[in-house]
């Protein structure tokens, strides 16, 4: 599922020349908490709307409704805390789109960019890949009750959180960016046949004895 996430906010992130992609999940006790993103600047943008409590995501999470074609540099009023931060990393413009299942949100996916404006036809396709998202999470079919969508959303955050900390660990043991990291893990995973989490939770408890990320 994370992998999963990931790829779908690269996807994301493909349709636009300058803008990166990143989605935050709500947790049992509707939270939001990062999941996935495009690149390190994206992540950081997410991260930087939980940490300060205002943002895009949050308002689309909060309202249920897209937000589209902000000027940042117009949005410290809107958002004091985000909007500079966001404008400091060298974008201009911000998006976001509630993932929504029937009437409940279960979290957001913003799209940040340089120059890019959003008209009807491009927001009506980055909400369908939300609403794609949200299908992929949930499973709809094989989901009959509350307690398996909470359980399914917070193995997913764990697995996240795991995945992190490994991208750190190799970041810093092979001196690449947290982007390079995670390349490598996923790579390895795939060579291997085995889940990227999997993977993640081998390099975090198996201390100091890192895999071969490169030859494995």
């Amino acid at each position: 599922m994370v992998e999963f996430l990931q790829m779908l906010t690269r996807r994301v992130a493909d349709l636009f020349d300058t803008g990166e992609a990143g989605l935050l999940l709500a947790d049992h006790r509707d939270r939001l908490t990062f999941m996935a993103a495009s690149d390190e600047s994206a992540r950081l943008m997410e991260l930087f709307q939980l940490q300060y409590g205002d943002g895009p995501c949050l308002d689309a999470f909060r309202t249920a409704r897209p937000v589209t074609n902000v000027n940042l540099a117009a949005a410290t009023e809107k958002w004091p805390q985000f909007a500079p931060r966001a404008a400091q990393a060298g974008f201009e413009s911000v998006h976001a789109f509630p993932l929504r299942l029937r009437k409940e949100v279960i979290g957001a996916m913003g799209v940040f960019g340089s120059t890019t404006e959003l008209d009807e036809t491009d927001a009506h396709i980055v909400q369908s890949l939300a609403d794609v998202a949200v299908i992929g999470l949930l499973q709809e079919r094989a989901i009959r009750r509350g307690e398996a969508l909470t359980g399914q959303l917070q193995r997913a955050l764990n697995s996240r959180i795991v995945i992190e900390q490994a991208k750190g660990i190799v970041a810093q043991a092979s001196s690449v960016t947290p982007d390079a990291a995670f390349a490598l893990i996923r790579d390895f995973a795939r060579r291997n046949n085995r889940r990227l989490s999997e993977v993640a939770d081998t390099i975090v408890t198996g201390l100091p004895d890192l895999p071969d990320l490169v030859g494995g």
